[in-house]
């Protein structure tokens, strides 16, 4: 049997090259190698969107289109929405007796996330506890790999503790999974900012036009340093110059940019000009794919549809598993 692979995104907002990078690309290159899962995390988006329902149920078809327009396969990979699968809550609860609150609470990607919306000590407890329901996505399917992001290493940590608590104290159901990484790292935003985030407004989106892609490369922050195209320039640490090593192909025409750069040869508005062209090369086909999927809705809902048939019935075996261990099978002996 081939080992699987679940991944996921929260329906907050259509996905960008930040996760081309840390995940899509990834998935679409291993769909061949793997049984892959996708799944559509909305009730992980509700635990900071609670109060604006309408924000992630509108961007549930839109997550998918994306998926499906850089060429995740809906024959060989499965897309299923998180909230049709009533096992996962379940098992959560489970999973809550295995971990404690201080655990959960000094999670850096949680804590880095609660500073950014600015909680303080009034963070939803969904929230605090989304680490142990992500877990539980992971583990119902008995994933082996879960693609992602570095930032995504402590939820990765967390699950293989807790699959490893459970095993250790009901016997054996699940496996310890592994974190898959992106060949690149993290792709910073285009303000320069650590990440590429929605929340923070310094993304650009696989299905962005090519005027938008124009307008968000000439806005980005490159060297403050330098205030003329004549100054020396720092290639490294600059969000331009990172985005080709991502997406250019051309290895030789960037080493010429990159050594004009530093030595003043070149000014930025040529550099982002390039740059804008590559982008455009690169989404070009996938805006194409998309059209499809934006033309025909129930095409889309037709395969969530199937994703959720063989997904659900994935998850009640899990849990049949899961509740004899536990003895709690009451009525099945």
């Amino acid at each position: 049997m081939k080992k699987r692979i679940l991944t996921g995104d929260r329906p907050t907002g259509r996905l960008h090259l930040g996760h081309y990078v840390g995940s899509l690309k990834n998935r679409v290159s291993l769909q061949d190698q793997y049984e892959t899962f996708v799944m559509i995390a909305d009730v992980q988006a509700l635990t900071d969107n609670f109060e604006n329902p309408s924000k992630v149920r509108d961007n549930v078809r839109e997550v998918a289109m994306d998926n499906l327009a850089v060429g995740l396969d809906s024959s060989k990979a499965k897309i299923f929405i998180q909230s049709q699968i009533p096992e996962i809550a379940e098992l959560t609860v489970f999973f809550m007796n295995l971990v404690t609150l201080s655990r959960v609470q000094r999670n850096p990607t949680v804590k880095d996330e609660m500073k950014q919306k600015g909680y303080g000590e009034d963070v939803p407890l969904g929230f605090v506890n989304y680490p142990v329901s992500q877990a539980a996505d992971i583990l119902f399917l008995k994933a082996d790999l879960v693609p992602a992001g570095e930032d995504q290493r402590p939820m990765i940590e967390l699950a293989r503790d807790i699959a490893a608590k459970f095993n250790h104290l009901y016997g054996q159901v699940f496996p310890e999974p592994d974190l898959l990484e992106g060949d690149f790292g993290r792709l910073v935003g285009t303000d320069g900012g650590a990440k590429m985030s929605k929340s923070l407004g310094n993304t650009i989106y696989l299905s962005d036009n090519s005027d938008e892609v124009l307008k968000k490369v000439m806005g980005m922050y490159t060297d403050p340093n330098r205030l003329h195209a004549t100054d020396p320039g720092n290639v490294e640490g600059n969000p331009v110059f990172t985005y080709l090593d991502a997406f250019g192909n051309d290895k030789t025409k960037i080493d010429e940019y990159k050594n004009s750069y530093r030595e003043g040869k070149v000014g930025d508005v040529e550099v982002k000009k390039y740059l804008t062209d590559v982008l455009n090369d690169f989404l070009d086909p996938i805006r194409e794919s998309r059209k499809k999927f934006e033309s025909d809705p129930t095409l889309v809902d037709n395969i969530l549809r199937d994703g959720f048939k063989v997904v659900k019935d994935e998850a009640e075996k899990t849990l049949s598993e899961v509740r004899a261990a536990m003895k709690i099978d009451y009525f099945n002996n």
